[in-house]
């Protein structure tokens, strides 16, 4: 790969390619998913899964392969999606976890899965932060 356009290296070693397989096999999973798949139902239309898909594929090429084709928010989405809870987060990262072992070799599953439970982590403080009443003890 030509990394001349970017500024930085790939943080490891994955295609484009297994990037959107990882996001197809995913939502396929999502979809049918008892526990995340009536919030994702909420905000994704029947007919807008291609779109989204290809949105949170340039949002992992961008934070992997640092190609800058993604200009979302994602705190800013999970923060307006007022039924995404703390609780989701763990789910997502099981299903996450399982499609990267299936589709991905082991030493890529886990650096994709470490940068994806950082990137939850940080998403989860601040669903759980930013709308906790203001005289709220701060979460640990």
């Amino acid at each position: 790969m030509d990394y001349s356009l970017t500024a930085q290296p790939p943080r490891f070693d994955i295609t484009p390619a297994q990037i959107d397989q990882v996001v197809t096999k995913f939502y396929a999973k999502v979809r049918t998913d008892p526990v995340i798949g009536p919030v994702f139902a909420a905000h994704v239309p029947a007919d807008g899964w291609p779109e989204h898909e290809e949105k949170i594929a340039r949002f992992w090429r961008n934070a992997i392969l640092r190609e800058r084709s993604y200009d979302g928010n994602p705190m800013q989405k999970h923060m307006a999606a007022r039924d995404v809870k703390g609780e989701h987060f763990p789910h997502w990262l099981y299903l996450f976890d399982t499609t990267l072992a299936a589709e991905l070799p082991r030493d890529t599953a886990r650096a994709f899965s470490a940068l994806a439970h950082r990137i939850a982590r940080g998403l989860r403080m601040g669903v759980e932060d930013l709308r906790a009443p203001a005289n709220a003890p701060p979460s640990l």
